[in-house]
């Protein structure tokens, strides 16, 4: 009995997905109907792409969602989800998982979701930074003292919060962070300010999108990121998902309200990311790999 976890963008690697492909024709028929679905080759830019290919959103987040959803696929019959949760493009892993969504259609969402996304950036300039070694609060201080356009993003672990925004704003921000003690505060490589009011275009184009799809109860309840509260109710569901593009991933508080629950076990499907953090919450979770 474990809570099953997704990773979200940034946990692409080059080959991603292949030995799974290769060696299971369930796995190789499901990355089929994804490039029939999708209309181009998205198995072809996993396997063999460049880093460089794999960091276009339009590719990132099918490539992130179709190898985590197939990691779960291999392993599915063997487990008893307690609860399920997915960080930022993970919940969308994470929904279909859980029978919530079907596979078709969280895949055409979570395409839907990555082009309105890249419009919202070419629209809107911004772009996001990583604090680390500051408390929440003083960062959502420095965030609200800000003449832009900036707020805490993603609550990611104790002492790692990304903000965004502007990007004037951003840079203002970064340095007062130095100033204020931060032991980095770093620019991200991205292209657009997630997660924030600036993804307001993308979310109307998404909502519209998650409107049009049949939601089912899940099998077990799923964290969500905008309140960090395990959910049963599809409206509710559906509501929190509509307004995750423009909210705050809110993990560091879904860990700890995960773990104030009561659950000790987690598998994560995909790239060791989620389990670092759990980690830097309690080294003694007990967390696997697969």
């Amino acid at each position: 009995m474990a809570v099953l976890l997704f990773p979200g963008q940034g946990s692409q690697s080059v080959g991603m997905g292949k030995a799974l492909y290769d060696e299971n024709d369930t796995i190789k028929a499901l990355f089929h109907q994804a490039d029939e679905i999708l209309g181009f080759s998205l198995s072809d830019t996993m396997f063999n792409g460049t880093e460089e290919d794999l960091k276009q959103t339009s590719v990132t987040q099918p490539a992130v969602f179709l190898d985590a959803y197939s990691r779960y696929l291999v392993h599915k019959d063997n487990l008893t989800p307690k609860a399920f949760a997915g960080h930022s493009l993970g919940e969308f892993t994470a929904l279909v998982a859980s029978g919530v969504l079907s596979f078709e259609d969280g895949l055409d969402l979570v395409a839907k979701r990555s082009r309105a996304m890249q419009g919202a950036c070419d629209n809107t300039k911004g772009t996001m930074a990583a604090i680390l070694g500051m408390e929440d609060k003083e960062v959502e201080e420095i965030c609200n003292a800000s003449d832009g356009v900036v707020v805490a993003a993603n609550y990611n672990c104790p002492g790692q919060l990304v903000i965004s925004g502007e990007i004037d704003a951003i840079e203002g921000c970064v340095e007062k962070a130095k100033e204020a003690g931060a032991r980095r505060a770093i620019i991200l490589n991205v292209n657009g300010a997630f997660h924030s009011p600036l993804m307001g275009s993308a979310k109307s184009q998404l909502e519209e999108a998650i409107l049009s799809k049949t939601f089912k109860n899940p099998i077990a309840p799923i964290y969500q990121n905008v309140n960090a509260k395990a959910e049963t109710e599809i409206e509710q569901i559906k509501l929190n998902l509509i307004d995750q593009l423009t909210s705050p991933v809110k993990w560091t508080q879904t860990m700890k309200n995960m773990i104030d629950s009561g659950h000790n076990e987690f598998i994560e499907f995909g790239a060791r990311v989620l389990s670092g953090f759990f980690k830097k919450v309690d080294r003694s979770l007990n967390i696997t790999q697969h």
